[in-house]
């Protein structure tokens, strides 16, 4: 199997550019002021990222090709909406660590910098497993459909920070304070370095965030084996993941049947490795499974909505 590293080093180059100037027209634009992210901006800003991710797959068509145009897209797809599942997670910490909203963005934009990274190594490494391993791919695959059973029935989403194996490590390390100070993650109290709740939080964030990509990236390399097109989809991704996250945190409970639509997904993605010793399914099926599913999932939500009391136990925990 080929990669397009060496080939396509300009476009690798320009992809990181890119990335860099997208990351700073935020920061330094959109959320130059430290302030609560609206329904109304965050819908303009998840159809900005939307719309990029379309650009370059259009991109992707004229310089790769029609075949990598489809896998980009459909990779895109299966990291979006995976990473929807992250949403439900994201509310949950911001709601018991009590974090204020306007501090909510950065916590998310220096979380999305850690997971670039984080998932760089992951990939490079998936895709040089299956290069000199190709019986992997049905490791990657039987774990996919275990995985997607549990998520059917998994009905455990406590969030028990004091129990997380990194922040036990950090704690010792450095002693904490609940004192916001204007959004800093590290603060000087009389003379003494301190880590603040919202460094915390960015740590359980980006744990979080790690654990999805374990199942997350080998449904995208069941996809396509080319590390640019698992990359790039991965990263427009994470980068529409935050104003996804504030258009939607405000409804994303009531969409109950959305879990089972994404646990049929990852089942399905697994069983498309398990078999493909055998049977190469087309990029077009796979996108018309993915899209079904994910369709059919959220008008079963909506037109089976949930009884009062599941509802409330869907929703995260309220700070005391």
């Amino acid at each position: 199997m080929e990669t397009t590293i060496p080939e396509n080093g300009f476009l690798w180059a320009g992809f990181i550019v890119f990335v860099i100037l997208m990351l700073l027209l935020d920061l330094i634009v959109f959320n130059r002021k430290t302030h609560e992210i609206k329904m109304k901006e965050a819908l303009l800003l998840s159809l900005f990222w939307i719309c990029l991710a379309i650009a370059f797959n259009i991109g992707v068509w004229k310089f790769l090709g029609h075949q990598k145009a489809l896998e980009f897209l459909t990779a895109y797809l299966i990291e979006e909406s995976l990473s929807i599942d992250n949403l439900f997670v994201f509310i949950m910490i911001f709601a018991y660590f009590q974090v204020n909203p306007k501090y909510q963005h950065k916590i998310l934009f220096w979380g999305i910098i850690g997971a670039m990274i984080l998932r760089a190594i992951f990939i490079i490494t998936g895709v040089a497993l299956l290069n000199k391993f190709h019986w992997v791919i049905y490791i990657f695959g039987g774990f996919l459909i275990l995985t997607g059973i549990k998520m059917a029935f998994d009905q455990d989403n406590k969030i028990e920070p004091d129990k997380n194996p990194i922040i036990r490590l950090v704690k010792r390390m450095f002693p904490v304070t609940t004192d916001h100070r204007l959004g800093h993650f590290f603060v000087k109290i009389d003379g003494k370095q301190y880590v603040t709740i919202l460094f915390i939080t960015l740590i359980m964030i980006e744990f979080t965030d790690l654990v999805f990509a374990v199942d997350s990236i080998p449904a995208v390399l069941a996809i396509s084996n080319d590390p640019f097109i698992v990359y790039t989809s991965n990263v427009f991704a994470i980068l529409g993941l935050r104003s996804l996250f504030f258009a939607l945190s405000s409804i994303i409970s009531y969409f109950r049947f959305l879990k089972y639509g994404l646990s049929a997904i990852l089942t399905f993605v697994g069983v498309k490795m398990c078999i493909s010793g055998i049977y190469e399914m087309p990029i077009l099926i796979s996108l018309g499974v993915l899209v079904g599913i994910l369709t059919l999932s959220i008008l079963l939500s909506v037109m089976i909505p949930a009884k009062k009391k599941e509802d409330e136990a869907a929703l995260p925990p309220k700070a005391e």
